[in-house]
């Protein structure tokens, strides 16, 4: 008889990298209870798994709503200086239409294709809020909800960030127009954490997020500060992702962004500096001096054009004392190895070398780069999303993902190099099985609810698009 909760991996990656022949048992509260390398011949009964085995991994920054609007961005529209502000006008517009039914619908969707991409937790950052007048809904937090039923029907790990924002920018009292379903003070977010949190929905929390410096005032940012006294959970932010907000920054304030939040002593282990982009050498070492973290993702920067961040000066800071994390952001890629390589790939060409996250110390050997920056985004993830324990360890979340052995990017490949392989060999096929708190969510690279969600994201997609729906978005 087969016991589901007993799985032996012919190779795993446990907090000490690769080891062989892994038993790993999982508990009744859906967390490792046991695991243990070295254990030659799987025992009678377990489940035996069809390829090495991984932890998953934290997606630390996403705005699901984006979904919708993945690849339909691209044409400039005549455009000579189509950049992040054109952009986000043309992304508002869409916005401004989304209901609660078709978020979830756009959920669900994005959720399972983040599980296909390797992801097994996502954050949130969720500012989409109210009705298109900008009035509540009967319930206020009813698009936090659809967010949490469409991680149940996928079946992913959540956590949701409500988001303080509350002015069009630097010296602007108020949002614009097509800014309102957005509004919400810092009082309204610590409500939202509290209730989402006391729901206690299987696999779902809350934390907190201020969208930027820019979109919240200094008073109201530390009057979150001040009611989350105490509170253990996570505090986003963006900040720094375009040349522009630091320009206003330093007009409004007479520091740069990140600056001011460690002049100001807000940053500490609880906060993730989402992009950051734009930082000096001094505003790095203020941020890991805080024990604060950094949410990078490359792929949304680069299709964005928001500039390259001192990738090494990060991996760097104080002995690697900066938790780093990876994050989907507008969602035009939903796969972390994706967002691995061009985290590197960004680097070589701006700096036209090669291996530019490898680490070598004086007399250490060196770490291949794909392992250096899996490692510190599987551990800056777990900060991204204040989980105390992650990855392959007794205690931590029962989640895994299974690599198919069989795939042309791994064939061949010697096991010492299995890990390059898997993030620099691409194009390569989704993650054979991918668990979620001790039950498989997707198997055979297959998910269950995979058909029937689809076709309710293509309905969705389409009631977005119509005639009118491509004039609001101002697209064709």
């Amino acid at each position: 008889m087969t016991d589901p909760n007993l799985l032996w991996a012919p190779r795993a990656w446990l907090p000490d990298g690769w080891q062989p022949q892994v038993l790993l048992r999982i508990g009744t509260d859906g967390r490792w209870a046991h695991v243990a390398p070295g254990v030659a011949q799987p025992p009678e009964g377990c489940t035996v798994l069809e390829g090495p085995a991984l932890p998953g991994l934290v997606d630390g920054h996403s705005h699901a709503f984006q979904r919708a609007f993945a690849g339909l961005a691209e044409r400039g529209e005549g455009q000579a200086d189509d950049d992040f502000w054109s952009w986000r006008d043309r992304m508002y517009r869409v916005a401004h239409r989304i209901t609660p039914e078709q978020l979830r619908a756009i959920a669900s969707q994005l959720y399972i294709e983040l599980l296909r991409g390797g992801y097994t937790h996502v954050c949130e950052f969720h500012y989409l809020q109210h009705r298109e007048d900008g009035a509540p809904y009967d319930d206020p937090l009813g698009l936090s909800w659809a967010l949490a039923d469409a991680a149940e029907d996928a079946g992913i790990g959540l956590t949701v960030l409500p988001v303080l924002y509350e002015r069009a920018g630097f010296g602007q009292a108020a949002l614009r127009v097509e800014q309102r379903r957005f509004a919400m003070g810092a009082d309204a977010v610590w409500a939202a954490c509290e209730r989402v949190n006391a729901a206690r929905r299987p696999n779902v929390d809350a934390g907190l997020a201020i969208h930027s410096l820019r979109a919240a005032a200094a008073r109201s940012i530390h009057r979150l500060r001040g009611l989350a006294q105490g509170f253990s959970g996570p505090i986003h932010i963006h900040v720094a992702e375009q040349l522009k907000e630091v320009d206003d920054c330093l007009q409004a304030t007479g520091m740069r962004p990140v600056e001011w939040l460690a002049r100001e002593r807000l940053l500490d282990a609880r906060w993730q500096l989402v992009h950051a982009t734009h930082v000096t050498p001094g505003e790095i070492d203020a941020v890991a001096r805080a024990g604060a973290g950094v949410v990078l993702c490359p792929t949304t920067e680069a299709n964005l054009g928001d500039g390259l961040t001192d990738l090494p000066g990060w991996l760097a800071a104080r002995q690697g004392a900066v938790a780093l994390s990876i994050g989907s952001d507008s969602n035009v890629t939903r796969d972390w190895r994706e967002e691995l390589r061009w985290l590197e790939y960004g680097q070589r060409l701006g700096l036209r070398r090669r291996n530019v996250s490898a680490g070598a110390g004086p007399g250490a050997p060196v770490v291949p780069t794909a392992q250096r920056l899996w490692q510190r985004t599987l551990a800056g993830g777990a900060a991204a999303a204040a989980q105390p324990l992650w990855g392959l360890q007794a205690g931590a979340r029962a989640d895994l993902l299974v690599a198919d052995a069989g795939d042309a990017g791994l064939l061949g490949i010697p096991t010492s190099h299995l890990l390059d392989a898997l993030v620099f060999a691409s194009p390569g096929r989704p993650w054979r099985d991918v668990m979620v708190a001790g039950r498989f969510v997707v198997v055979g690279h297959e998910h269950a609810a995979q058909a029937p969600v689809a076709a309710r994201f293509e309905g969705v997609m389409a009631e977005l698009w119509s005639a009118r729906g491509a004039v609001l978005a101002g697209g064709g």
